[in-house]
């Protein structure tokens, strides 16, 4: 590239400094120009650890110099400041989910349409090539014909103070971690999925989903199994079920840069292991937003990430509309 995409932060959250700024570092087509946070303090350091500058979201996004920002506010704020964001003329990738509703997701997509701006959510995990490795064995048939696919993701219960366990500011199992095994199924099963079950454990109290389990169909009839929750022990993986052979992949949507994944393949009487090259997928998101910002709005590149934000969403809906609600108390921790 001849240019460096001018990028900003709107957000210092934890995945942003354990995450994401530090492969923005890694990728020589970003210049990163401002930080910025609802407090100055916290602005200010992280301007001081990564090298720039600390402004407020107004000043970040009245700036003409900044041309993309990067977004990772609270879920419940996605749509507000994705939406001034795109009207101030600024490219946008936001972290995962785009928004909480189908109509807010459209109204995003149809104003980055409108303005000829790239906007994607930051799912980094589909940047990583073990998925595209999978979706090539299920493209010739390794599997025979596929009858289900199951994906898992949950974690132990968050601090008390955690911000997805704020209800109003979009937390929640479904939003925080339920999305990535949906995103996955829509990536190898194809969009049009249709909810055909779901339970959502909620807090009696308050509301909030910590944990649910869903059931998808695609097109074609493969059942797609997907479980998540913020009270299990650590689980990240997907297995797909053929008439011919089963496909297992653990540590599928958050592994380690060094992590080389694996693979594994079972027929009746046969048991393959494929190791695949490690990757760094939070790199690889910002690479390929840099890449989409420099060359040019494409509509015919960006239309796939527009069109699984808002299968996402109205994904979303539909499980929220439809979910058993199992009421529980006491299992979200007093701040």
């Amino acid at each position: 590239m001849s240019r460096r995409m001018s990028l900003a932060t709107l957000g210092c959250s934890a995945i942003a400094d354990n995450r994401a700024l530090p492969a923005v570092g890694l990728v020589p087509d970003i210049a990163l120009a401002a930080v910025a946070s609802r407090s100055p303090e916290k602005a200010a350091r992280f301007a001081e650890k990564y090298g720039t500058k600390a402004m407020t979201y107004d000043e970040v996004l009245e700036d003409p110099t900044i041309e993309a920002v990067y977004l990772s506010l609270p879920t419940g704020l996605h749509h507000e400041w994705t939406a001034r964001a795109l009207r101030a003329g600024k490219h946008v990738l936001c972290e995962k989910p785009l928004t909480t509703c189908i109509d807010q997701a459209r109204e995003l997509t149809g104003l980055a349409v409108e303005r000829g701006l790239v906007l994607r959510e930051n799912f980094t995990f589909l940047h990583h090539p073990q998925h595209t490795s999978v979706r090539s064995l299920l493209a010739d048939g390794r599997f025979g014909a596929v009858r289900t696919f199951t994906a898992s993701f949950g974690i132990p219960p968050l601090p008390a103070s955690d911000i997805r366990y704020n209800a109003e500011l979009g937390g929640g199992a479904l939003l925080d971690l339920g999305v990535y095994p949906i995103r996955a199924a829509q990536f190898l099963l194809g969009d049009n999925l249709t909810v055909v079950g779901a339970v959502l454990r909620t807090d009696e109290a308050t509301g909030l989903d910590l944990a649910g389990h869903v059931l998808l169909v695609s097109d074609n009839d493969v059942f797609a199994d997907l479980e998540f929750g913020f009270q299990h022990a650590y689980r990240s993986r997907y297995a797909m079920w053929g008439s011919a052979a089963t496909l297992t992949l653990d540590r599928a949507f958050t592994p380690p840069p060094q992590r080389q994944p694996l693979l594994r393949i079972d027929e009746q009487d046969h048991a393959e292991e494929i190791v695949l090259p490690a990757a760094h997928q939070f790199r690889s998101s910002f690479a390929s937003f840099a890449e989409a910002v420099l060359q040019g709005w494409r509509q015919s590149e960006e239309q796939p990430w527009l069109r699984g934000a808002e299968e996402t969403a109205r994904l979303i809906d539909r499980i929220r509309r439809e979910a058993v609600q199992v009421p529980v108390r006491g299992q979200v921790p007093v701040r």
